[in-house]
């Protein structure tokens, strides 16, 4: 079983990723709370940033800045629980669910804002294409 987990999880053992993974979404959302638009920008996977500055049709940071002004991405409260999947995680908050990748830089989000929907996928603020 651990040499499965071990190919599976790629570098790092299961708790390692997972403490990773949650000192990421930790980061990200302070960064949320103090309104740190370029660090929340910084956290995002390439392809969320994009997708989110395409929708909004402005920069990163001022769309980010008016999904926290609207309140669609606001401090979510404390981890309940953290799931990783190989290069993929969720994170599960009191308020939000959190998607992450991991990159050669780390883990980044590749989705929040996130209430799910039964027998459905869940309903994100911030994604990527």
């Amino acid at each position: 079983m651990l040499v499965v987990l071990a190919a599976v999880g790629g570098c790092g053992t299961l708790p390692e990723r997972r403490d990773e993974v949650t000192a990421e979404v930790t980061r990200f959302e302070q960064a949320v709370a103090a309104g740190e638009h370029g660090r929340l920008c910084a956290a995002l996977a390439p392809a969320t940033r994009e997708e989110l500055e395409q929708s909004a049709k402005s920069r990163c940071e001022q769309a980010v800045g008016q999904a926290i002004e609207e309140r669609e991405l606001e401090a979510a409260g404390a981890v309940r629980g953290v799931d990783v999947y190989g290069d993929q995680a969720r994170v599960v908050l009191e308020r939000d669910t959190v998607f992450l990748a991991h990159f050669p830089a780390g883990w980044k989000v590749t989705a929040a804002g996130c209430l799910p929907r039964p027998q459905r996928p869940y309903a994100c603020e911030i994604k990527g294409g």
